[in-house]
């Protein structure tokens, strides 16, 4: 089995999850490539412990991020840090001829992104793509089949979503998400945004328009000296955006939901397809159920079928199981690499979002962003 030696930047919440899905790499058992993590970076030493305490391969632990990016012996790294870094790191690491995995939303705003995607076009011997691990649970993989042999008909609409209410709380203490200049202007759209947008643009779904309605609910938070200071980005976001279907030219409305204030929400990502032979609705609120709607003509009757652990890649845990966020998570990585070695993804719906189409968010983005200001629909 080939051995990938990487390097994480950024060494928190998502990173411990990468490598501990890492750690249990003989869980896919047909994988013939592997991670290896070999070298953390991190301006929290308490962070950094927790990998040497746990990861003996790492050979190099470090606070400087330029140190990582010139070990000769990382190959890949994964970078996971706040918004405003992401140019500067994302670009010194392919320029440095790391194969890349990267956090949404791939630079706090449309410049960054594009000099991002630049430095993507510069170097198309490295490998580069985002993070997003929802479209790999059962039920929405099926969906991706189902779009694939266009099982739908024609589309009528889509709905897309990510929910939260880790926001609800007023007296919650403020964090960079709610920090223009760390997280950037779009707010939970940049936060939340290509987690929702992965599915309906891999499917060819790219917005034509969008008129968008954009909250900020709670405008002021204690910070960590317990001093109340504004809250300075949005909230909650709902896009209304023009799209065309690929396989017919027929317009359809779909809709986009990135919201940090849902009460009930915990973290609810979900999509629903409606189309004129076949329906689908998938929620991670419960990560077994899909319901499907066959029409031919006759009564509309939508079914309930509890999903196993079908997964894209080969998973040692039985059919029957259930699938949680942790498998997702090892599912995202076996897709990386598996595209990274060869070439190509597994289908359609399991491979790892591309730089061109994080561009498309940045662009849906900003036009929402203009929409908002000025009250009406924006061309994307």
């Amino acid at each position: 089995m080939k051995t990938v030696r990487f390097g994480m930047i950024g060494c928190g919440l998502m990173g411990r999850e990468f490598a501990t899905a890492a750690a249990r790499w003989a869980h896919p058992p047909e994988m013939d490539v592997r991670p290896e993590l070999v070298a953390g970076c991190d301006t929290n030493a308490e962070l950094l412990k927790w990998y040497g305490d746990n990861f003996p391969a790492i050979e190099q632990i470090t606070g400087n991020y330029k140190q990582l990016l010139a070990n000769d012996g990382v190959e890949a790294v994964y970078i996971a840090v706040p918004h405003h870094l992401h140019r500067e790191m994302y670009c010194a690491a392919i320029g440095e001829g790391k194969h890349l995995l990267g956090e949404k939303p791939f630079g706090i705003d449309k410049p960054a992104n594009e000099a991002i995607s630049a430095c993507v076009a510069e170097h198309p011997e490295v490998f580069v793509r985002c993070a997003s691990e929802f479209p790999f649970y059962p039920g929405v993989q099926r969906i991706g089949r189902m779009i694939e042999r266009e099982a739908f008909g024609r589309i009528i609409e889509v709905n897309a979503g990510f929910l939260h209410s880790s926001d609800l709380n007023a007296n919650k203490t403020i964090n960079w998400k709610r920090m223009v200049d760390i997280n950037g202007e779009y707010g939970c759209m940049g936060d939340l945004g290509m987690h929702v947008c992965h599915v309906p643009f891999r499917a060819g779904w790219i917005p034509r328009n969008v008129r968008a309605i954009l909250s900020d609910i709670i405008h002021q938070r204690p910070n960590a000296s317990g001093e109340v200071v504004p809250c300075e980005t949005w909230e909650n976001a709902t896009l209304l955006c023009e799209v065309v279907d690929p396989a017919c030219g027929q317009p359809f409305p779909m809709t986009l939901r990135t919201q940090r204030v849902k009460p009930g929400e915990t973290n609810t990502w979900y999509i629903e397809v409606y189309g004129t032979k076949a329906s689908a609705r998938f929620s991670t609120k419960n990560p077994r159920r899909l319901d499907l709607l066959d029409y031919d003509g006759g009564e509309q009757v939508w079914g309930r079928i509890d999903t196993g652990h079908e997964t894209a890649i080969k998973s040692i845990t039985g059919g029957i199981f259930e699938f949680g966020f942790s498998d997702a998570i090892l599912q995202m990585w076996g897709a990386f690499l598996h595209e990274m070695e060869h070439g190509s993804p597994v289908s359609k719906f399991a491979g790892c979002v591309k730089s061109e189409e994080v561009a498309v968010s940045h662009r849906l983005f900003t036009a929402a962003l203009e929409s908002q200001k000025n009250g009406t629909v924006v061309v994307v």
